[in-house]
């Protein structure tokens, strides 16, 4: 009888590395690409994908000297608009997760009438355009005094991640063992403290994961500042990118290339930090 042939030494490392290369293949191009816009935006010229001229800051002029760009001369100066960005971005997802997580445990943890129907309701809300609801979001914000205001655009951006981040923390709070909170509830701690002291630190990685994802979504949201702040006084650094940019005629395109990695470094940042949390996102489940 044949015996089977003893693997060779160090053979089975081969198999476990295939989804590091696929990767590698797959993030390369993407590595490039930022490297040579990097590398371009100090040039005044690029011929197809080779800069032209000396090495120059002129394109980096915006962030000391903004009043000699003559694109952004009508415009606020870049650094209140990236304070206006940051404050959007984190208020939408703090208060986004505070929203979401109280919702999730009740729809997680609660059983009341019309459960199923709000659930299913929920739902709808996320897979609904959002673009179909200007119209209404602008009458609504004119009625309450918020149009042209940032605080306006905050409560519409944080009213339409809750329904994503409702299903999210409702996961996350399924996944936790009944146990634990029952063993709470019977030493006397109420449902606000025990989604408070017990839940929510079980949840943990659904929550920094939630609050990223809210940020990101926050910092790149570029309609809703757009509609509801047509006087600049209080936009973001997306509505000056595309001002930038314009109709597409006579654009320059080492001072967009120059805004834009600016714009997007945060988030770059963010993502390289915070991308293990953002793995158990797809988990849903208990941190060990």
């Amino acid at each position: 009888m044949a015996t089977v042939a003893e693997r060779a030494p160090g053979s089975g490392r081969w198999p476990s590395l295939v989804p590091y290369v696929v990767l590698a293949l797959g993030t390369l191009p993407i590595a490039l690409l930022y490297a040579w816009l990097l590398y371009s935006s100090f040039f005044l010229r690029v011929e197809g994908f080779t800069p032209i001229g000396p090495f120059t800051l002129e394109n980096w002029r915006f962030l000391w000297d903004p009043l000699s760009v003559p694109e952004l001369r009508n415009r606020p100066p870049i650094i209140p608009l990236t304070i206006n960005t940051f404050i959007f971005a984190t208020v939408t997802s703090l208060v986004g997760v505070l929203i979401s997580s109280m919702a999730g445990y009740a729809f997680s943890r609660l059983r009341f009438k019309g459960r199923r129907m709000m659930l299913g309701g929920v739902l709808l809300l996320h897979s609904f355009p959002s673009v179909t609801l200007l119209i209404a979001l602008f009458v609504v914000l004119r009625t309450l005094g918020l149009y042209d205001k940032l605080a306006g655009v905050i409560l519409v951006q944080t009213a339409f991640a809750l329904p994503f981040g409702i299903w999210i923390m409702k996961g996350f709070f399924d996944n936790v063992p009944w146990d634990l909170e029952m063993s709470a509830l019977v030493d006397g701690a109420g449902r606000l403290r025990t989604w408070w002291r017990i839940m929510l630190p079980l949840v943990k990685p659904g929550l920094l994961a939630l609050t990223v994802l809210l940020f990101v979504e926050g910092w790149n949201q570029f309609l809703l500042p757009f509609v509801f702040m047509p006087s600049g006084s209080q936009q973001t650094l997306s509505t000056l990118v595309r001002g930038i940019l314009g109709e597409g005629r006579f654009v320059d395109y080492g001072l967009l290339t120059a805004v834009g990695l600016y714009y997007i470094a945060p988030v770059l940042a963010l993502f390289v930090f915070a991308q293990d949390q953002l793995m158990r996102i797809y988990a849903g489940g208990v941190k060990g």
